[in-house]
């Protein structure tokens, strides 16, 4: 992450502190909301731009600056032994996927058979394991990037291949804000990698939703999960007919979204 974001980063955490909405700070600098949203989206801003926020807001430029610089940038994954001690307890990945969406403590222990005691022992070892800061009164910071996801070949990502994936597929996809779509295509790798790039635009896009919206209340959220699958790819049982001397070579993507209902 660069300086600018880094920047951004505790910039927005301050605003949210002071309880600064988008709206309101467009209202108190002349700004439409969508050029805010716009302007903190791109990731970078003139210094006095930024000076112009902070005072709009009430928040010290220094100290932004000073905590800036004292910020370790979060990592966008897990260490091997992290996911591996997840995998050992599923309670305690449980709660690891909870945080991971935001949730509070009251909202995990009224959703999912557990008690405050167990999940704040769960929340207590998260912290141990440096995926969570665990804070006063049972609240927590991420210590992982918006950008997070789980080791491709790691424990939780096989886990989810063997158990999750027929589950998450047997939904029908035809709810508000759901999809399913299996697009084939013949590419070049030029045009396959470009295709690559965009995806990684979603997946950042997503994160940021994920996070501009994670104060709103439970009630105008549901849990969705994005699932992306793009490679060289043919059915094995078309494979299967294939005549001797032909060789696979079609490309695919395949675009999912889906909810997690809580």
């Amino acid at each position: 992450m660069s300086s600018p974001e880094l920047i951004l980063q505790v910039l927005r955490s301050e605003l949210r502190a002071a309880g600064v909405t988008y709206k309101m700070l467009a209202e108190r600098i002349g700004m439409s909301e969508s050029s805010v949203k716009r302007m903190f989206g791109q990731k970078d801003m003139s210094l006095t731009r930024l000076a112009e926020i902070c005072k709009a807001a009430g928040v010290a430029l220094e100290d932004i600056l000073r905590q800036s610089a004292d910020v370790t940038p979060p990592n966008d994954t897990l260490t091997l032994e992290q996911e591996k001690s997840l995998m050992a307890d599923p309670k305690l990945l449980l709660v690891a996927i909870s945080c991971l969406g935001h949730w509070t403590l009251e909202q995990i222990v009224e959703t999912y058979q557990m008690t405050e005691a167990e999940c704040i022992l769960n929340m207590i070892a998260l912290d141990k394991l440096d995926v969570i800061e665990l804070r006063p009164n049972n609240k927590y910071r991420l210590k992982v990037s918006p950008a997070f996801h789980w080791r491709s070949d790691g424990p939780v990502q096989q886990y989810f291949r063997e158990h999750v994936v027929a589950d998450y597929f047997d939904g029908r996809f035809d709810g508000k804000g759901e999809m399913l779509l299996c697009v084939p295509a013949r590419l070049s790798d030029r045009s396959a990698q470009e295709i690559v790039l965009k995806i990684q635009q979603l997946v950042a896009e997503l994160a940021r939703f994920h996070q501009e919206e994670r104060r709103l209340p439970p009630e105008q959220k549901d849990g969705f999960t994005l699932v992306v699958g793009f490679r060289s790819w043919e059915f094995s049982a078309f494979t299967a007919l294939r005549r001797p001397q032909a060789k696979p070579e079609p490309a695919s993507i395949t675009h999912h979204i889906g909810p997690r209902k809580r």
